[in-house]
């Protein structure tokens, strides 16, 4: 079993900042990628941004140069900090990591966190 526990999220205004963390626990041998998604209210799930073991990152369009993902490791966590947010980014955000176990590989998702942006 695997678990990931999202925290961070919360209610901020138009051009504030939010560090979203995710962690991982359970039956871990190592994390491949690592990744945050959103969903906001009527649309599909997103890639917002995702970085593999060795730390190359990988963002969608529309946050680029106001996101940045990072890990660590040996805390098996990944953050995502989110700065001059727009009521746009308004979504649940979703940690998802690739995680191989003893036995099996499996694709891990955490509960999600709610970000609001007010204008």
């Amino acid at each position: 079993q695997v678990q990931l526990v999202e925290s961070g999220g919360g209610l901020v205004q138009a051009g504030g900042s939010l560090r979203l963390s995710c962690a991982a626990s359970g039956s871990i041998f190592s994390i491949n990628a690592m990744g945050w998604y959103r969903q906001a209210p009527g649309k599909q799930r997103e890639l917002v941004a995702a970085i593999t073991s060795g730390g190359s990152t990988n963002y969608a369009d529309s946050v680029k140069g106001r996101f940045t993902i990072s890990r660590d490791n040996a805390k098996n966590t990944v953050y995502l900090q989110m700065n001059s947010l727009k009521p746009e980014d308004t979504a649940v955000y979703y940690c998802n990591a690739e995680v191989t176990g003893a036995f099996n590989a499996l694709d891990a998702w955490g509960q999600g966190t709610l970000v609001t942006v007010s204008s």
